[in-house]
């Protein structure tokens, strides 16, 4: 297997660094080649200073030329992308990049096609009572209206095959991809393989930068899939 992991990055000069050493560092298994493609959405900051300073062969950094949206990096990163599975890993220490091989083991067991990374919230660990709600609400509401069950719909450990990614064909910019990507798998009939991961929200102060709003918009985004994709059936892919 070859992964490519996939690194949105914007104004996260205070912890790029610090996640960069982590994910460099990571022990993989034997049997799995890794690439790392960052992409800079439009930094103001030491950002893209940061990023030139890699000399690591295994990563690729692309700098967007401004800021477009998380959803927009990670496009533009998928489509850089050599691996046969990719994951998403976010640049703000909320997540312990040492647990990715964890997430792989299913996949290199024969036990699952798609893996998600499933967050627990404590009262060490959640940004807010109101953000954990929120959290679980978008779950509900997805649960509900796709009969299924899935954990963390929201969740930033989302790794599956390249080209089921790609067909999905994701078009929202911010961080209404994430509910995109899981309600075009569910409508496609796909069920992730959920893995418990350990989680550490950020304070604002810190750079928290999902709100209410993007909870509001991941709801009306769940929805239209619901109603366009949901009823009609979906052209196969092809899992490796």
């Amino acid at each position: 297997m070859k992964l490519s992991v996939l690194m949105p990055v914007y104004n996260e000069q205070a912890t790029l660094q610090k996640v960069l050493d982590k994910v460099l560092a990571i022990e993989w298994q034997d049997e799995v080649d890794v690439e790392f493609v960052i992409v800079n959405d439009g930094s103001v900051d030491q950002t893209a200073a940061i990023l030139d300073g890699i000399t690591d062969e295994r990563v690729t950094v692309f700098h967007q030329p401004r800021n477009q949206g998380k959803g927009a990096a990670i496009r533009k990163a998928a489509s850089l992308a050599s691996g046969d599975h990719v994951i998403i890993c976010d640049a703000d220490e909320e997540y312990k990049p040492s647990e990715i091989p964890g997430l792989l083991q299913p996949i290199l067991d024969g036990e699952a096609k798609i893996v998600y990374g499933t967050r627990t919230f404590g009262s060490h660990t959640s940004y807010s009572y109101w953000y954990v709600i929120g959290n679980r609400g978008v779950n509900l509401f997805t649960n509900v209206i796709f009969n299924a069950y899935v954990s963390d719909v929201e969740t930033c450990y989302k790794l599956m095959p390249t080209a089921l990614y790609r067909s999905l064909h994701i078009t929202s910019n911010g961080f209404g991809m994430e509910a995109e990507i899981t309600g075009k798998l569910l409508a496609r009939g796909y069920r992730p393989y959920e893995v418990p991961i350990s989680y550490k929200a950020r304070t604002r102060a810190e750079g928290k930068k999902i709100t209410a709003w993007d909870g509001v918009e991941a709801l009306w985004i769940l929805l239209k899939i619901r109603l366009k994709e949901g009823s009609r059936r979906q052209p196969p892919v092809t899992l490796p």
